[in-house]
């Protein structure tokens, strides 16, 4: 028997041992756009949502993610960073696969200039 994460919804437990599955649900695809739009910004949060995607678009050279900068963050947002988090296991594949491409690019040329093209 799996033991429930306390939080974490069985259905989602049960979605991160599936075979991956890259149709996004509603909560999901609703999560990553509000991050996407966070890191598109220019707010106190933007750079640490963008920390956060650029991680998962490119962790060796848009850098990694530190778990501690979820302290300076809004409970929102913590809560769909939790989400998309689940996403990235789930789906196993990168943002671009799911048809952000554009939006992932936007974000590396306004918090990683240097290694936009």
């Amino acid at each position: 028997m799996k033991q429930q994460l306390e939080g974490i919804p069985a259905a989602d437990l049960a979605a991160l041992t599936a075979e991956p599955n890259k149709n996004l649900t509603d909560t999901e695809r609703a999560a990553l756009e509000r991050l996407i739009r966070i890191a598109k910004a220019d707010t106190g949060q933007s750079c640490c949502v963008a920390d956060f995607l650029l991680a998962w678009w490119n962790a060796g050279s848009c850098g990694s993610f530190d778990l501690t900068t979820l302290w300076a963050l809004d409970t929102a947002i913590t809560v769909d960073m939790a989400t998309v988090f689940a996403l990235i296991a789930r789906v196993r594949s990168y943002p671009d696969s799911l048809g952000y491409e554009a939006d992932f690019e936007a974000i590396v040329r306004a918090w990683r200039p240097e290694l936009a093209d």
